[in-house]
């Protein structure tokens, strides 16, 4: 799925999104260059699924560890990480988490369980592109799930005269 995301606030929509169709046990893999959106979009669904106070960024501790009514939700920026090796100390062996949101992970190399749902996020005129793919048949009946859902559709309908020319919002399968 492709969507074009005109503001930043379509990019927390689209969280807000990802959050109210999710399953109950998740991993997901947020790549994009930096700014692209991929801390928004984690603070958003983040928010969504009930997550109350600060929701800091993990560039500096790793990983973050959040309460969420199914369990625990890990949020992981691994832009600091030279080698995967440097991964073990962070115990991601014995995860508990039910919710995995992990920005640059192909620094982690097969250290990380395979992501349900990818979101490729990239910056695009005055907004952000996302792809969204499935890796997993949890991720693809998520993406179907998604695909389908009201707050995407509300996307879709968004005023065209908000967006700049040549920036709405596509979407495709």
């Amino acid at each position: 799925m492709r969507l074009l995301l005109p503001a930043s606030d379509a990019t927390e929509a689209l969280g807000r999104a990802l959050a109210i169709t999710r399953p109950a046990h998740a991993v997901v893999h947020l790549q994009g260059d930096l700014g692209a959106g991929k801390s928004t979009l984690a603070r958003a669904l983040l928010r969504a699924l009930g997550v109350e106070g600060a929701i800091r960024s993990p560039t500096y501790t790793l990983v973050e560890r959040y309460p969420i009514p199914e369990g625990e939700a890990w949020h992981l920026d691994l832009y600091r990480i030279g080698d995967a090796g440097e991964l073990d100390f962070l115990g991601l062996d014995d995860a508990v988490a039910t919710l995995w949101l992990v920005e640059w992970p192909e620094r982690a190399g097969l250290a990380l369980p395979k992501a349900d749902l990818r979101v490729e996020l990239a910056t695009q005129g005055v907004g952000r592109e996302a792809r969204v793919s499935a890796g997993t048949g949890i991720g693809k009946r998520w993406l179907a799930h998604l695909a389908t859902s009201q707050e995407v559709a509300a996307l879709s309908s968004q005023p065209q005269q908000e967006v700049p020319a040549g920036h709405g919002l596509l979407r495709e399968k």
